[in-house]
């Protein structure tokens, strides 16, 4: 899989190009203390677009330092998107990842083709609980996130996964991440986006539960939402083929 060098900082990258492209080429944002891994399935099954799935500085195969504001992972997304010659995409985010893409959305409109919101919201609020333990106790603020991240359906294995590779993430760009949700709001603002827009979550998400969702569908003109029965935060792991499911519906509508 490719590198690209953005602010002279080598960028890692999952892509997969089709050939011919039928549809707008899809970039994948992945969450706090996530990896381009959350959207391999995705960015493997979705045959009519290029896609891509960058690791965010700091993170998975990325070097740089992480970001605590949401703005700033926006620009620097932006320079990415610029770096491999992407005019306009469609942005699918997960949690912060779609916080990114709301935020470019909003400032960078120009960019965004459409835009897909997995397991995110307007507003990110961080329980202080967790913000203290990501600041003095690293490993109990790991433990804390993977045990909420999964719904009851979830297998363990796929958990304990989930905390072995958050735990590979440095203990600051983690705690980053996490106040970058806890800053982030842009619940006047959802009126303003004019791209094209899909909402989903996991019917059993106790981070961004679906009221998340319903809200984002009901303030961006002509959103729809997707709800995934029995699926928690970590939705396009959990089931990878309904989330893909949702986004080839959004790609190419009847």
């Amino acid at each position: 899989m490719p590198n690209v060098s953005v602010s002279g900082e080598k960028v890692y990258y999952a892509h997969r190009r089709p050939v011919p492209a039928a549809q707008p080429p899809v970039v994948f944002v992945h969450g706090a203390g996530g990896t381009h891994q959350h959207w391999l399935y995705q960015v493997r099954d979705l045959p009519q677009a290029a896609t891509y799935a960058p690791d965010l500085p700091g993170h998975g195969r990325s070097e740089g330092a992480g970001r605590d504001r949401v703005g700033i992972y926006g620009d620097w997304l932006v320079r990415f998107l610029d770096e491999v010659d992407l005019e306009q995409v469609v942005l699918v985010g997960h949690s912060m990842g779609g916080a990114i893409a709301l935020d470019l959305a909003l400032r960078y409109p120009q960019r965004v083709a459409g835009l897909g919101l997995v397991a995110t919201g307007a507003r990110l609020r961080v329980a202080p609980a967790l913000l203290e333990a990501l600041r003095q106790e690293p490993e109990k603020g790991v433990q804390l996130i993977t045990g909420w991240a999964f719904g009851p359906e979830a297998p363990e294995e796929m958990a304990r996964l989930a905390r072995r590779q958050m735990q590979m993430i440095a203990p600051g760009v983690l705690y980053g991440d996490f106040v970058a949700c806890d800053q982030f709001d842009v619940v006047g603002r959802l009126a303003e986006i004019r791209a094209g827009t899909f909402a989903l979550c996991g019917t059993q998400d106790r981070m961004t539960p679906v009221k998340y969702a319903t809200y984002l569908r009901d303030q961006i003109a002509g959103a729809s939402l997707t709800l995934v029965e029995g699926a928690g935060h970590m939705v396009m792991l959990e089931q990878p083929q309904a989330v893909t499911r949702a986004l080839r519906a959004f790609l190419q509508p009847a």
